[in-house]
Protein backbone atom coordinates (compact mmCIF):
# COMPACT_ATOMS: atom_id res chain seq x y z
CA UNK A 1 0.00 0.00 0.00
CA UNK A 2 1.18 3.43 -1.05
CA UNK A 3 2.30 5.48 1.94
CA UNK A 4 -0.38 8.09 1.87
CA UNK A 5 0.46 11.63 3.99
CA UNK A 6 -1.66 14.53 5.02
CA UNK A 7 -0.64 17.46 3.56
CA UNK A 8 -1.13 20.16 5.97
CA UNK A 9 1.09 22.82 4.28
CA UNK A 10 -0.62 25.94 2.98
CA UNK A 11 -1.40 25.79 -0.68
CA UNK A 12 0.31 29.27 -2.03
CA UNK A 13 0.34 28.78 -5.90
CA UNK A 14 -0.70 31.70 -7.13
CA UNK A 15 -0.29 33.69 -3.96
CA UNK A 16 2.86 36.49 -4.10
CA UNK A 17 5.34 35.55 -1.65
CA UNK A 18 5.38 38.56 0.57
CA UNK A 19 1.62 37.84 1.10
CA UNK A 20 2.60 33.75 2.14
CA UNK A 21 5.53 35.59 4.47
CA UNK A 22 3.24 37.81 6.29
CA UNK A 23 0.33 35.34 6.51
CA UNK A 24 2.87 33.16 8.07
CA UNK A 25 4.00 36.20 10.48
CA UNK A 26 0.35 36.68 11.49
CA UNK A 27 -0.13 32.94 12.24
CA UNK A 28 2.92 32.85 14.14
CA UNK A 29 2.34 36.17 16.33
CA UNK A 30 -1.07 35.50 16.73
CA UNK A 31 -1.19 33.35 20.36
CA UNK A 32 1.66 36.10 21.66
CA UNK A 33 -0.77 39.11 20.73
CA UNK A 34 -3.39 37.60 22.25
CA UNK A 35 -1.80 36.94 25.66
CA UNK A 36 -0.95 40.49 25.53
CA UNK A 37 -4.56 41.72 24.91
CA UNK A 38 -5.97 39.66 27.24
CA UNK A 39 -3.62 40.82 29.90
CA UNK A 40 -4.15 43.98 28.88
CA UNK A 41 -7.62 44.19 29.57
CA UNK A 42 -7.44 42.18 32.68
CA UNK A 43 -5.07 44.81 33.88
CA UNK A 44 -7.77 47.18 32.70
CA UNK A 45 -10.93 45.80 34.02
CA UNK A 46 -8.88 45.44 37.68
CA UNK A 47 -7.97 49.32 37.76
CA UNK A 48 -11.38 49.65 36.93
CA UNK A 49 -12.81 46.94 39.78
CA UNK A 50 -10.45 48.87 42.57
CA UNK A 51 -11.46 52.04 41.60
CA UNK A 52 -14.97 51.24 42.29
CA UNK A 53 -14.36 49.05 45.22
CA UNK A 54 -11.92 51.10 47.58
CA UNK A 55 -13.76 53.66 48.15
CA UNK A 56 -16.95 51.89 48.90
CA UNK A 57 -14.78 49.39 51.06
CA UNK A 58 -12.98 51.98 53.04
CA UNK A 59 -16.54 53.58 54.18
CA UNK A 60 -17.71 50.61 55.29
CA UNK A 61 -14.35 49.36 56.80
CA UNK A 62 -14.20 52.75 58.48
CA UNK A 63 -17.40 53.25 59.95
CA UNK A 64 -19.66 50.03 59.35
CA UNK A 65 -19.91 49.13 63.10
CA UNK A 66 -21.25 52.75 63.28
CA UNK A 67 -22.99 53.43 60.61
CA UNK A 68 -25.20 49.95 61.77
CA UNK A 69 -25.07 51.38 65.22
CA UNK A 70 -26.49 54.37 63.80
CA UNK A 71 -29.63 52.76 62.52
CA UNK A 72 -30.66 52.21 65.77
CA UNK A 73 -29.86 54.89 67.98
CA UNK A 74 -29.77 58.17 65.68
CA UNK A 75 -33.57 59.02 65.66
CA UNK A 76 -32.96 61.81 62.77
CA UNK A 77 -31.67 58.81 60.75
CA UNK A 78 -33.96 56.46 60.91
CA UNK A 79 -36.58 59.56 60.18
CA UNK A 80 -34.87 60.22 56.76
CA UNK A 81 -34.38 56.38 56.31
CA UNK A 82 -38.41 55.95 56.10
CA UNK A 83 -39.47 59.66 54.53
CA UNK A 84 -36.73 58.25 51.92
CA UNK A 85 -38.18 55.02 51.04
CA UNK A 86 -41.75 56.41 51.38
CA UNK A 87 -40.59 59.21 49.07
CA UNK A 88 -39.18 57.01 46.70
CA UNK A 89 -41.77 54.48 46.60
CA UNK A 90 -44.41 56.97 46.01
CA UNK A 91 -42.58 58.28 42.88
CA UNK A 92 -41.75 54.81 41.66
CA UNK A 93 -45.39 53.76 41.62
CA UNK A 94 -46.13 57.08 39.56
CA UNK A 95 -43.93 56.42 37.40
CA UNK A 96 -45.08 53.04 36.48
CA UNK A 97 -48.65 54.20 36.60
CA UNK A 98 -48.60 56.60 34.13
CA UNK A 99 -45.32 55.19 32.48
CA UNK A 100 -46.57 51.70 30.91
CA UNK A 101 -48.87 52.77 28.92
CA UNK A 102 -46.41 55.45 27.39
CA UNK A 103 -43.60 52.92 27.31
CA UNK A 104 -46.38 50.15 25.66
CA UNK A 105 -47.13 53.45 22.90
CA UNK A 106 -43.53 54.18 22.10
CA UNK A 107 -42.87 50.30 21.78
CA UNK A 108 -45.88 48.76 19.41
CA UNK A 109 -46.93 52.40 17.77
CA UNK A 110 -45.28 54.77 14.95
CA UNK A 111 -46.86 57.93 15.61
CA UNK A 112 -45.92 61.84 14.76
CA UNK A 113 -43.53 63.31 17.48
CA UNK A 114 -42.50 60.01 18.78
CA UNK A 115 -39.05 61.46 18.45
CA UNK A 116 -39.56 64.63 20.17
CA UNK A 117 -41.24 62.62 22.99
CA UNK A 118 -38.12 60.11 23.27
CA UNK A 119 -36.00 63.36 23.28
CA UNK A 120 -38.31 64.96 25.87
CA UNK A 121 -37.73 61.34 28.36
CA UNK A 122 -34.00 61.40 28.00
CA UNK A 123 -33.63 65.07 28.30
CA UNK A 124 -33.57 64.26 32.47
CA UNK A 125 -30.94 61.97 32.26
CA UNK A 126 -28.25 64.38 30.65
CA UNK A 127 -29.99 67.75 32.50
CA UNK A 128 -27.36 68.69 35.71
CA UNK A 129 -29.84 67.89 38.50
CA UNK A 130 -29.69 71.18 40.38
CA UNK A 131 -30.60 72.31 36.88
CA UNK A 132 -33.50 70.04 37.36
CA UNK A 133 -34.67 70.78 41.07
CA UNK A 134 -34.30 74.93 39.17
CA UNK A 135 -36.50 73.83 36.78
CA UNK A 136 -39.15 72.16 39.28
CA UNK A 137 -39.07 75.02 41.48
CA UNK A 138 -39.79 77.18 38.41
CA UNK A 139 -43.04 75.56 37.88
CA UNK A 140 -44.21 74.68 40.79
CA UNK A 141 -42.63 77.18 42.88
CA UNK A 142 -45.23 79.66 44.48
CA UNK A 143 -45.00 82.34 42.40
CA UNK A 144 -45.32 79.91 39.13
CA UNK A 145 -49.14 79.86 38.08
CA UNK A 146 -49.29 75.97 38.40
CA UNK A 147 -47.73 76.76 42.19
CA UNK A 148 -50.32 79.43 43.14
CA UNK A 149 -53.32 77.30 41.83
CA UNK A 150 -52.05 74.12 43.85
CA UNK A 151 -51.33 75.95 47.07
CA UNK A 152 -55.13 77.61 46.82
CA UNK A 153 -56.18 74.06 46.43
CA UNK A 154 -54.23 73.25 49.75
CA UNK A 155 -51.24 71.43 48.45
CA UNK A 156 -48.04 72.70 48.72
CA UNK A 157 -44.90 71.17 46.67
CA UNK A 158 -42.07 73.21 47.92
CA UNK A 159 -40.26 72.31 51.28
CA UNK A 160 -42.83 69.27 51.58
CA UNK A 161 -42.70 65.80 51.27
CA UNK A 162 -44.24 66.40 47.61
CA UNK A 163 -41.74 68.40 46.28
CA UNK A 164 -39.16 65.40 46.99
CA UNK A 165 -41.93 63.24 44.95
CA UNK A 166 -41.64 65.85 42.04
CA UNK A 167 -37.71 65.88 42.32
CA UNK A 168 -37.08 62.06 42.71
CA UNK A 169 -39.90 61.11 40.06
CA UNK A 170 -38.07 63.68 37.62
CA UNK A 171 -35.03 61.98 37.17
CA UNK A 172 -35.85 58.56 37.93
CA UNK A 173 -39.64 58.37 35.68
CA UNK A 174 -37.23 58.01 32.32
CA UNK A 175 -35.78 55.06 33.62
CA UNK A 176 -38.06 52.93 34.12
CA UNK A 177 -40.27 54.06 30.68
CA UNK A 178 -37.22 53.06 28.77
CA UNK A 179 -36.91 49.67 30.74
CA UNK A 180 -40.64 48.91 29.83
CA UNK A 181 -40.68 50.05 26.64
CA UNK A 182 -38.03 47.49 26.07
CA UNK A 183 -39.82 44.95 28.02
CA UNK A 184 -42.76 45.71 25.69
CA UNK A 185 -40.67 45.09 22.41
CA UNK A 186 -39.19 42.03 23.02
CA UNK A 187 -42.86 40.76 23.43
CA UNK A 188 -44.57 39.01 20.21
CA UNK A 189 -47.57 41.12 19.36
CA UNK A 190 -48.73 38.11 17.61
CA UNK A 191 -49.69 37.20 21.14
CA UNK A 192 -51.70 39.94 21.70
CA UNK A 193 -53.62 39.03 18.34
CA UNK A 194 -54.40 35.59 19.38
CA UNK A 195 -56.09 37.00 22.51
CA UNK A 196 -58.10 39.38 20.44
CA UNK A 197 -59.37 36.30 18.54
CA UNK A 198 -60.20 34.56 22.01
CA UNK A 199 -62.35 37.05 22.67
CA UNK A 200 -60.19 39.16 24.93
CA UNK A 201 -60.92 42.77 24.46
CA UNK A 202 -57.74 45.57 23.71
CA UNK A 203 -57.35 45.91 27.75
CA UNK A 204 -58.25 42.41 28.57
CA UNK A 205 -55.30 41.26 25.83
CA UNK A 206 -52.66 43.29 27.82
CA UNK A 207 -53.71 43.23 30.93
CA UNK A 208 -54.05 39.02 30.70
CA UNK A 209 -51.07 38.41 28.10
CA UNK A 210 -48.78 41.53 27.68
CA UNK A 211 -48.54 42.79 31.62
CA UNK A 212 -47.42 38.95 32.65
CA UNK A 213 -44.85 38.27 29.77
CA UNK A 214 -43.23 41.83 30.81
CA UNK A 215 -43.50 41.64 34.27
CA UNK A 216 -39.83 40.90 35.05
CA UNK A 217 -38.81 43.65 32.93
CA UNK A 218 -41.31 46.14 34.46
CA UNK A 219 -40.47 44.70 38.34
CA UNK A 220 -36.32 45.40 37.40
CA UNK A 221 -37.28 48.77 35.91
CA UNK A 222 -39.07 49.54 39.01
CA UNK A 223 -36.00 48.87 41.36
CA UNK A 224 -33.81 50.45 39.11
CA UNK A 225 -36.04 53.64 39.45
CA UNK A 226 -36.92 53.17 42.81
CA UNK A 227 -32.60 53.20 43.39
CA UNK A 228 -32.32 55.97 41.58
CA UNK A 229 -34.97 58.01 43.51
CA UNK A 230 -33.28 57.34 46.53
CA UNK A 231 -29.98 58.29 45.50
CA UNK A 232 -31.33 61.74 44.36
CA UNK A 233 -29.58 64.74 45.90
CA UNK A 234 -29.32 67.82 43.32
CA UNK A 235 -33.01 68.66 42.22
CA UNK A 236 -34.28 67.06 46.12
CA UNK A 237 -32.30 70.00 47.45
CA UNK A 238 -33.54 73.17 45.63
CA UNK A 239 -37.05 71.81 45.68
CA UNK A 240 -37.62 70.74 49.05
CA UNK A 241 -34.52 70.57 52.12
CA UNK A 242 -37.03 70.00 54.49
CA UNK A 243 -38.25 67.57 55.38
CA UNK A 244 -34.66 65.99 55.00
CA UNK A 245 -33.70 63.01 53.02
CA UNK A 246 -31.02 60.77 53.64
CA UNK A 247 -28.97 62.18 50.85
CA UNK A 248 -29.39 65.44 52.34
CA UNK A 249 -29.02 64.58 55.60
CA UNK A 250 -25.47 63.24 54.75
CA UNK A 251 -24.93 66.42 53.39
CA UNK A 252 -25.62 68.63 56.14
CA UNK A 253 -23.77 66.25 58.48
CA UNK A 254 -20.76 66.19 56.46
CA UNK A 255 -21.04 70.47 55.97
CA UNK A 256 -22.11 71.03 58.99
CA UNK A 257 -19.85 68.60 61.71
CA UNK A 258 -17.00 67.39 59.30
CA UNK A 259 -16.26 63.98 57.53
CA UNK A 260 -16.18 61.99 61.16
CA UNK A 261 -20.08 62.77 61.50
CA UNK A 262 -20.84 61.98 57.75
CA UNK A 263 -18.77 58.55 57.89
CA UNK A 264 -21.35 56.80 59.65
CA UNK A 265 -23.96 58.32 58.08
CA UNK A 266 -22.69 57.35 54.57
CA UNK A 267 -21.69 53.63 55.85
CA UNK A 268 -25.42 53.11 57.04
CA UNK A 269 -26.24 54.13 53.65
CA UNK A 270 -24.87 51.69 52.02
CA UNK A 271 -25.53 48.99 54.29
CA UNK A 272 -29.31 49.73 53.02
CA UNK A 273 -28.47 50.25 49.31
CA UNK A 274 -27.85 46.29 49.42
CA UNK A 275 -31.47 45.48 49.59
CA UNK A 276 -32.29 47.15 46.39
CA UNK A 277 -29.09 45.35 44.56
CA UNK A 278 -30.30 42.41 45.77
CA UNK A 279 -33.79 43.05 44.51
CA UNK A 280 -32.18 43.14 41.26
CA UNK A 281 -29.64 40.76 40.81
CA UNK A 282 -32.53 38.09 41.56
CA UNK A 283 -34.71 39.78 38.82
CA UNK A 284 -32.03 39.32 36.23
CA UNK A 285 -31.76 35.75 36.81
CA UNK A 286 -32.62 33.97 33.32
CA UNK A 287 -35.49 33.07 32.29
CA UNK A 288 -37.03 29.92 32.17
CA UNK A 289 -40.42 28.34 30.93
CA UNK A 290 -42.88 30.01 28.57
CA UNK A 291 -41.96 33.37 29.31
CA UNK A 292 -38.80 32.74 27.36
CA UNK A 293 -41.18 31.31 24.36
CA UNK A 294 -43.08 34.70 24.51
CA UNK A 295 -39.66 36.67 23.80
CA UNK A 296 -38.48 37.05 20.47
Amino acid sequence: MPNIRPNYDLDTRGVSPNRVGAGKEIVRNTPRRAVVAGAAGGALAGLLLLFLIVPVAGVVGVDGAAGARLLVTDAELRDAIARTAVTATTATLVAALTGIPLAWLLAHRAFRGRHVVELLLDLPLVLPHPVAGIALLLAFGRTSAVGARLAEAGLQVVGTPVGTVCAMLFVSAPLFVSAARESFARIDPSLELVARTLGEDAWGAFRRVTLPLARRGLLAGAVVTWARAVSEFGAVVVLAYNPKVVSVLSYERLTGFGLREALPVAAALLLVSLVPLAALRALRTPRRGWDAVAIR
